[in-house]
């Protein structure tokens, strides 16, 4: 059985190397990182880190752990344990030859994305949403050739009006 994916919010100073601490600290303790996605979150000074890693319930405890000994790492939220809203966005740059435009277009519709580019053989297309509905997206367009691929990995925050605890 493979291991849960477990989504932590991280609140950190906002300080050269921080990244580099937290990520390092998964290397060496042999934690994968699935998505990490990094901004300035709603306190000046301070960034907002939701990373998604794989693990049971007390490899997220031992992760937790860890990330409160790194100085510049103010809070540590476990956001799976919580209703949480995760989103990811995708750009997916897509084979889309004048006889096949407009099954990728019904593709494009189907799941609310949005062409952002056309080109005389391609179509960039730009779709939000959890990562099993980009997953989705993907295969629906491997049969006409995916030029590029590229996504910005999970980013969340816990559902109506509580603050991460």
């Amino acid at each position: 059985m493979t291991n849960p994916k477990q989504t932590i919010s991280v609140l950190v100073n906002n300080q050269p190397g921080v990244l580099q601490r937290v990520a390092g600290l998964f290397g060496r303790r042999g934690y994968n990182i699935e998505s990490i996605t990094v901004g300035e979150s709603e306190e000046h000074g301070l960034s907002r880190m939701v990373i998604e890693t794989t693990g049971d319930h007390n490899t997220l405890e031992q992760i937790q752990k860890q990330l409160y000994k790194l100085i510049d790492v103010i809070k540590v939220i476990d956001l799976g344990s919580q209703a949480m809203v995760g989103r990811e966005l995708a750009l997916i740059k897509v084979n889309a030859e004048p006889t096949t435009r407009p099954e990728i277009i019904g593709i494009v519709e189907t799941f609310r994305a949005a062409i952002v580019d056309i080109s005389p053989t391609t179509l960039i297309v730009q779709v939000v949403g959890d990562s099993d509905k980009i997953d989705a997206m993907v295969e629906l367009f491997r049969p006409y050739g995916i030029r590029e691929l590229t996504r910005t990995g999970v980013t969340a925050m816990v559902r109506g009006m509580s603050v991460g605890k």
